[in-house]
């Protein structure tokens, strides 16, 4: 395939469209942008060339300008010296260089619209490619947040999971069955304080039945009396 059958086949494709079509994306674009790279090489390439032949061209034109003049000069010099025959052979070789620069003016004109199209050709592909390069760096954003989408999903999977659930179950179920050994420890067990209030409770209780005790001994003795 030909530059220009490259290149014609490149700015006129739709990236969006052939992206949308291909299996793996990220891989079609890398494709296209190396393809869209040597074809823009090979464009600067002769482009390079043609300015160079440009330049060969307007230093021809210029030789044969001098030439032109020079026999121009050469038929008035005859003339003036009165040999018409020499100025007739000078205007013969004036007429053959001016028929040359104006074939060298024609061929630098070519040259200069063959050279316009190239740099017209290299911007518009080097826009192309720019474009190219955008859809490749979104494509690689794009491939970044699936991954971490896909990672995410797949680590609330196996949270949600029976197995995850089950050890959740049987934590929760450990944890209360400290809970619960941690209030048989003290249960049936008064505080100090109740205990206290008991003790006061007692005391009371001893003194009003030793009051009665000696209250009952008391009279017994008395009826013996």
């Amino acid at each position: 395939m030909g530059i220009f059958t490259r290149f014609k086949d490149i700015v006129n494709s739709n990236i969006n469209s052939m992206l949308d079509q291909a299996e793996d994306p990220e891989k079609m674009i890398k494709l296209m942008i190396r393809e869209m790279e040597d074809t823009l090489i090979e464009l600067k390439s002769s482009c390079a060339n043609t300015i160079a032949n440009h330049k060969k061209v307007e230093r021809l034109l210029e030789d044969t300008r001098d030439r032109e003049a020079f026999w121009t000069e050469k038929a008035e010099l005859a003339v003036a010296k009165g040999r018409d025959d020499l100025a007739r052979q000078a205007l013969l070789e004036k007429r053959r260089f001016t028929q040359r620069v104006e074939a060298v003016e024609e061929e630098l004109t070519d040259l200069n619209a063959i050279v316009e199209q190239y740099r017209d050709d290299i911007q518009e592909l080097e826009n192309k490619l720019k474009s190219a390069r955008e859809k490749q760096r979104l494509l690689v954003q794009r491939h970044i947040r699936a991954q971490r989408k896909k990672k995410a999903q797949e680590e609330i999977r196996r949270v949600d999971s029976a197995e995850v659930l089950q050890k959740f179950d049987e934590m929760e179920n450990h944890i209360e069955r400290m809970e619960a050994e941690a209030d048989m420890v003290n249960f049936g067990k008064k505080s100090t304080l109740e205990e206290a209030f008991e003790d006061l409770a007692a005391d009371d209780d001893i003194e009003k039945e030793l009051s009665a005790l000696k209250s009952s001994q008391s009279k017994k003795n008395d009826d013996t009396k």
